[in-house]
């Protein structure tokens, strides 16, 4: 008994030692199998030799003396067998032969591969015309090597298929240049950072964020340094002191001129169809032009689906359902829609929503916070939108894809007066809608040459009707967008580490601005058509080693109507070094012709003020851009610092685009801003829990030569944002919980009013109070049947119901007096979701 209680105590050391040197919690396999026999009462006969040198994890102290046997071997390779009740032993398993079968894919677009070479140490096999092959009587511990010209090698343990007798086998072409990643798991997992400089959300893995249950792309973004949207919607997202018409919004390659559901408070863009977003702050590729602030890239799968698949869920604003459907080995189609459900039904997310967004509107009676109430209890309002997107792979080397967009939101309500002593009920509404569509045809032309081909439209309408019923007016407003192009590109390897990417881009947009009232009867129709050739060529270059990215090139943009050449050299740099930091130098120079202005704050019913117009280069000029960064980031295992410095100038914006409310409300003049700052983050994960703080600070600044005083801050002049987060995961659970600071945002006193005039203090010389808010989100998955999974989330918005003040502006009342009108964002919003997948 003494000696066995020695022997227990040496190799209960022995194992508290390996676990000292392993900070991964990582045992000899002999102290495991001691502690085994304590707990279970249990022997282990075993040969010294078969248990020596192995260290793993220990199974769970929930295990049953079964459960822990079978993880066991799984995780040593050796045979336990049980000799009766008591008496287990251990022993060396044989050699272990199996015959194996699969499928060769491309891993982008999900084709089959004919003759790809599948090897292992003493078999081989050609892939067959369907991309099958067949190995019979291959050692279980053997490795298989796949081979095939244009793409990577791939390596196969010949025990994935001890598991699934037939597997798929992936690889990657190498004429596709793949942007390295550099960092991982940015703030949470799913959110990475490319060797451009581009942060990369894959929508599939990506971690829950504090205050959402869905994977709001355009919410998601706003957890990101230098990003946040001064009002608190996703159809205005300010990047780096711009406003929201400088970002360019891609959906499948299509621009987008609308964003948001709900007039901005959701995105446009169904979350569960979404396969991953590419965010561009600067460097933008030369294939890309417009959006002097940002590029948010929102890209569907396009991997040709093998298996039915699909998903539904509703919350507690709408309800949506998505399927992929595979039609034939090389066509699948891919479908989704979403609507709002408040038709059906008010919530109090709806509620708060609804408040937020129509308070101080047209749709509502009063600005006055507490008395605000509905015009008439008729008002209907709702959204929804419609995805399709149709895959084919043509032949090994060609692929097709033609893409599908609706999006609708609509508000209408009555108004009702007495006139005549009758009753008089007009209905006033407004709609906002996105069409748009792409056909996509590429091809590989071999290991070194690959082209696209792409025809795009993206049609977009904004209009109102809104009747003054005690005046007998009529006001109709229409915004109308019409933007077709084509798109050719070529990338061509050069050798092992350089590539030439070059293209031409061909464009027209049409914009339409309509005003029409019948008392007294006006009525100004403008239309306006740009018609742009754009040629650009960049190369690529990745070391061997992968520690220096390199990317340069330059793109010219002819403008046929001004007869006007702009170019625009881009710049994207990496370079890593001792082992675990990395540098980095963006640098663009980037255009666009079309903005948003505001021309009168009560424009289509106060809801959606902003109109589309085209450059004309005379009151309205093209906008340009140029932007220098530098950053350096630190990480080693869970670890990460990044830090990144920026200046931004934009020249050529207007004032009415900025959406002034004080004495400058009214003048039209064209200046700049120059905008500069600092980013910081800090992310440490530690087992379940990630941790993360972000600070940014800019200075923002105007410089409008005609106005007085010609410089001032920037209406998105923030100084100083905070953000603190925290989540835990577990293979079934989430939760996250976060804090929102930041500085108040400008805004121009007014002090009283003289002759029908409102007098003004010095523009932007006040701040807002500064912004605070709390959230926390929670989701569990669980299992329905074999093949159905659901899941259930929750969060809470503004859990402080901390008063937000977004905007503060004057009018005069009915009486002539100096009237103040502050504009709160959300206060406390809960929301909670369920949904299906299988």
């Amino acid at each position: 008994m003494i000696k066995r209680l020695i022997l227990i105590l040496i190799l209960t050391f022995n194992g508290i030692f390996i676990h000292a040197q392993n900070s991964n919690g990582k045992f000899s396999l002999r102290a495991i199998l001691v502690d085994l026999e304590q707990r279970y009462e249990v022997t282990f006969s075993y040969a010294d030799i078969n248990v020596d040198g192995i260290i793993i994890i220990p199974p769970s102290e929930t295990f049953t003396i079964q459960e822990a046997i079978n993880y066991l071997e799984s995780q040593t390779g050796l045979n336990f067998q049980n000799l009766n009740e008591r008496f287990i032993s251990i022993s060396k398993r044989e050699l272990k032969r199996i015959d194996v079968s699969g499928f060769v894919i491309d891993f982008e677009t999900g084709k089959n591969i004919v003759g790809a070479t599948i090897q292992s140490n003493t078999r081989a096999a050609i892939s067959d015309d369907q991309g099958y092959f067949e190995l019979k009587n291959i050692i279980l511990n053997d490795t298989l090597l796949v081979r095939f010209l244009g793409y990577t090698s791939s390596r196969t343990p010949v025990l994935e298929f001890d598991r699934n007798s037939s597997s798929h086998i992936f690889l990657k072409q190498k004429i596709t240049k793949l942007q390295e990643v550099i960092v991982s798991n940015f703030i949470t997992k799913g959110i990475d950072v490319n060797s451009d400089g581009s942060i990369k959300i894959d929508a599939g893995t990506l971690g829950i964020l504090p205050g959402l249950t869905d994977p709001d792309v355009l919410q998601t973004i706003q957890a990101l340094p230098g990003i946040q949207s001064i009002n608190e919607t996703v159809s205005h997202i300010n990047v780096r002191g711009g406003t929201n018409d400088q970002n360019l919004v891609f959906w499948d390659g299509i621009k987008m001129y609308q964003t948001g559901h709900f007039f901005g408070l959701i995105s446009a863009f169904n979350p569960y169809i979404t396969k991953e977003v590419v965010l561009i702050k600067n460097g933008t590729t030369t294939a890309l032009s417009d959006g002097v602030s940002s590029t948010i890239d929102i890209r569907t799968d396009d991997l040709v689906s093998q298996d039915f698949s699909g998903g539904a869920g509703i919350n507690m604003i709408n309800a949506d359902l998505f399927f992929k459907i595979p039609l034939t080995k090389r066509m699948s189609l891919q479908l989704s829609s979403r609507r709002s459900i408040s038709d059906l039904f008010h919530t109090p997310t709806y509620d708060q929503y609804f408040n937020r967004i129509f308070r101080n509107t047209d749709v509502t009676s009063s600005s006055d916070p507490v008395a605000d109430t509905l015009v008439d209890s008729n008002e209907k309002f709702n959204f929804y939108d419609i995805t399709a997107k149709l895959l084919y792979d043509i032949s090994s080397k060609d692929k097709l894809r033609i893409s599908f967009l609706r999006v609708f939101n609509t508000i209408n309500y009555e108004e009702s007066a007495l006139v005549n002593s009758e009753l008089e009920s007009k209905t006033s509404g407004l709609e906002q809608q996105t069409t748009a569509s792409s056909i996509v045809y590429s091809r590989l032309w071999s290991d070194k040459l690959v082209t696209t081909a792409q025809l795009y439209f993206s049609g977009y309408e904004l209009g109102a009707i809104n009747f003054d019923v005690l005046n007998d007016q009529r006001l109709i407003q229409e915004n109308k967008i019409l933007d077709t192009g084509l798109k050719l590109d070529a990338r061509v390897a050069l050798n092992n580490t350089l590539d030439l990417f070059t293209g031409y881009q061909l464009s027209e947009v049409g914009i339409t601005n309509l005003v029409d009232i019948n008392n007294p009867i006006y009525r100004r129709l403008i239309k306006k058509v740009l018609r742009t050739h754009a040629v650009f060529a960049e190369g690529n270059y990745s070391s061997v080693s992968g520690n220096t990215n390199l990317r340069l090139g330059l793109r010219g943009n002819y403008y046929e109507k001004f007869n006007r050449i702009i170019l625009e050299p881009r710049l994207a740099f990496n370079q890593k070094f001792l082992n675990h930091f990395s540098f980095e130098v963006l640098g663009e120079m980037k255009s666009q012709t079309t903005t948003q202005v505001i021309d009168l704050q009560n424009d289509f019913l106060g809801v959606e003020k902003r109109r589309w117009v085209l450059a004309n280069e005379e009151d309205i000029p093209i906008v340009e851009s140029k932007q220098i960064s530098a950053g350096l980031r630190y990480q080693q295992g869970n670890f990460l610092v990044s830090l990144e410095g920026y200046i931004k100038q934009v020249n050529g914006i207007t004032s009415s685009s900025q959406g002034f409310q004080n004495q400058f409300q009214y003048v039209r003049s064209s200046g700049s801003y120059e905008v500069s700052g600092l980013d910081f983050l800090i992310n440490q994960r530690i087992g379940k829990f990630t941790t993360w703080l972000s600070y940014s600070y800019s200075e923002n600044t105007y410089d409008f030569p005609e106005f007085i005083p010609p410089v001032f801050p920037n209406n998105l002049d923030i100084r100083h944002t905070t953000t603190f987060g925290t989540s835990f995961q577990t293979k079934n659970f989430q939760l996250s919980a976060g804090l929102n600071w930041r500085t108040g945002k400008p805004y121009t006193i007014g002090t009283e009013i003289i002759d029908g005039d409102i007098i003004y203090e010095n523009p932007n010389g006040s701040r807002l109070d500064d912004y605070l808010r709390i959230d926390l989100s929670a989701k569990y998955w669980f299992q329905i049947s074999k093949r159905v999974r659901g899941e259930f989330g929750a969060s809470l918005w503004n859990i402080s119901d901390n008063q937000n003040i977004v905007n503060i502006y004057y009018k005069a009342d009915d009486n002539g007096n100096l009237e103040t009108i502050q504009q709160f964002a959300l206060g406390f919003t809960p929301n909670f979701m369920f949904r299906v997948s299988f």
